[in-house]
């Protein structure tokens, strides 16, 4: 069993420690750092502002042209794309197809009743 108390890695201090200030070198590596910091982020700025007017731009001459951007309308087709394998061949859809529906369908010959020709 442990009897002695465990021993620490740094022995604890006997003296105040005094402040030390910083040395020139650490100074101007502090200095710098933080021109650096500041550079990179007005850079960062400048792009996200750069990149915004660009798409205001190309934004307003489509609207000028007459070409709105793409919208989701009402008028689309109802639901695409909803089943990857009924749009595949697969399987059949289960939605009607317009196509199919808007054909008229023929009307069935009726068998002549027994004793009666055409």
């Amino acid at each position: 069993m442990a009897t002695q108390p465990p021993r620490r890695v740094l022995e604890p201090l006997a003296a105040p420690q005094h402040y030390m200030p910083p040395s020139a070198r650490e100074l101007r590596a502090q200095a710098v750092q933080r021109l650096q910091s500041g550079l990179f982020g007005i850079a960062a700025i400048i792009l996200v502002v750069g990149l915004a007017s660009i798409i205001n731009d190309r934004a307003l001459k489509a609207e000028a042209a007459g070409n709105p951007p793409a919208l989701p309308s009402a008028s689309a087709s109802p639901v695409t794309g909803t089943d990857p394998l009924a749009d595949v061949g697969v399987v059949p859809s289960s939605a009607p197809d317009p196509a199919v529906a808007a054909t008229p369908q023929p009307a069935m010959a009726r068998p002549a009743p027994a004793g009666q020709a055409n």
